[in-house]
């Protein structure tokens, strides 16, 4: 047996090893089980509901056209498809027999009532950050609702990620419990945003980048990555030529936060849900201290992108062609758009950054900014998956991207086709 062989069968007993031992401490079930009955306040409720807002807890735990909170959506993993659990009070299917030290395991160390480990579908690597207080608050909001008696879908796994013993080494290799602690030399506001982005709001989990095994390398970065089977990239938080925010006035990341859409910039995709059903909803302090701290991230030098395509070029010209005679009418013949309305695309890095991931997927699928109350008749971008080939798409969007002071390289039509076909991941 060769030394490599050899070190690699060490490191699988090592991983498996440990993973024994974490499991064998980690589980207590019998230690969590009180006689005490559990009397939360009006107070701790009302707490409870705006904090699971705040985490989005509903966007994944409720299911199209189904009761809230009652689970059974399905999350499309590159392992297969985990399905979001019950969190109504059945006490069959919910959580009706879970206390509230099962619950604070669940958020903090990845395991249901019974013991077994959650998958990170679950994000508990940024929740194991929520403190016991937060999370007692949130499960006297769910002890609230309606009890739907719906009971779980068996997640649809492939071999060997369906088993308890691979997500056991995955946990040896990639989570540690944790709390937030406090960065004595930053201002309270600072450390309340730092403690929603990187704990509840598990910003990184979108935002971050993922290796083979699903697990983002930073658990707390924020320098982008794709979104898994989505066929949407999340810009990083930390790079001024994506989406860092350092250059900004506070008051325009609140707004964005917010509403959703600012002159600055807007949302789209899975961010305009967030902004939808979670962020819109927060109060002035959090977003302002949400936005404080994302002003504070490191930012990363502009990431290298080769030239721009000759403006005398074939691709460029047939860009030039399809621009007027379908983008002209809403984003100007000088890509300055309308303020409130049409976004400019003269300096709009959401289409000069490296990746064009939701460049394509916009000119596709279409797309519009979340309803707000700050805005609450948002216009939108029309599908155009039928009126173009994949070459009309690289070539207007190669337009867009050198036109107007823009310096981004040329798209190429197989780029297309990948999203078209939902082949990206």
């Amino acid at each position: 047996m060769s030394a490599p062989v050899r070190l690699a069968l060490l490191a699988v007993v090592a991983i498996v090893g440990l993973a024994i031992a974490r499991l064998a401490v980690e589980f207590r079930a019998d230690e969590l089980e009180s006689a005490t009955p559990f009397a939360p306040t009006p107070q701790q409720i009302e707490r409870g509901e705006y904090l699971a807002r705040a985490g989005n807890c509903a966007g994944c735990h409720t299911a199209r056209g189904a009761a809230a909170y009652a689970g059974g959506r399905g999350i499309e993993t590159p392992f297969g498809t985990v399905y979001a659990s019950n969190l109504t009070p059945d006490p069959d299917a919910g959580i009706g027999r879970w206390t509230p030290a099962h619950f604070w395991r669940a958020l903090h160390e990845g395991r249901s009532r019974d013991g077994h480990l959650l998958y990170p579908a679950f994000p508990y690597p940024n929740y194991t950050l929520v403190t016991r207080e937060d999370s007692d608050a949130i499960y006297a909001y769910l002890r609230t609702l309606p009890a739907v008696a719906a009971a779980n879908r068996p997640h649809a796994l492939r071999f060997p990620y369906d088993n308890q013993w691979a997500l056991a080494a995955w946990r040896v290799l990639f989570f540690d419990r944790g709390t937030y602690q406090v960065e004595t030399k930053q201002p309270v506001e600072w450390n309340r945003g730092a403690y929603l982005v990187r704990g509840l709001g598990h910003c990184s989990a979108c935002h971050g980048e993922r290796n083979i095994f699903g697990a983002t390398d930073e658990p707390l970065a924020l320098s982008g990555g794709v979104i898994p089977m989505a066929d949407w990239y999340a810009p990083s938080l930390a790079s001024p030529d994506e989406a860092g925010v350092a250059s900004w006035e506070v008051h325009d990341v609140v707004a964005l936060l917010r509403t959703g859409s600012t002159p600055h910039a807007s949302t789209t995709g899975p961010m305009a849900e967030v902004v939808y059903r979670s962020l819109q909803h927060l109060s002035e302090p959090d977003l302002r201290a949400i936005a404080i701290y994302l002003k504070s991230l490191p930012q990363a030098s502009p990431r290298n992108q080769a030239s721009a395509p000759n403006a005398d070029s074939t691709v460029f010209k047939r860009g030039a062609e399809v621009y007027e005679k379908h983008c002209t009418d809403c984003h100007g013949e000088e890509g300055k758009g309308t303020p409130g309305s049409w976004p400019a695309l003269a300096g709009n890095r959401a289409v000069t950054m490296v990746s064009v991931a939701n460049s394509i997927r916009l000119v596709l699928s279409g797309g519009y900014p979340p309803a707000t109350a700050g805005n609450p008749r948002p216009y939108g971008m029309p599908p155009f998956a039928q009126a173009l080939n994949d070459a009309d798409v690289a070539a207007v969007l190669t337009y867009v991207r050198a036109s107007w002071g823009n310096t981004a390289p040329e798209v190429r039509p197989f780029e297309v086709t990948k999203h078209r076909l939902g082949r990206t991941n």
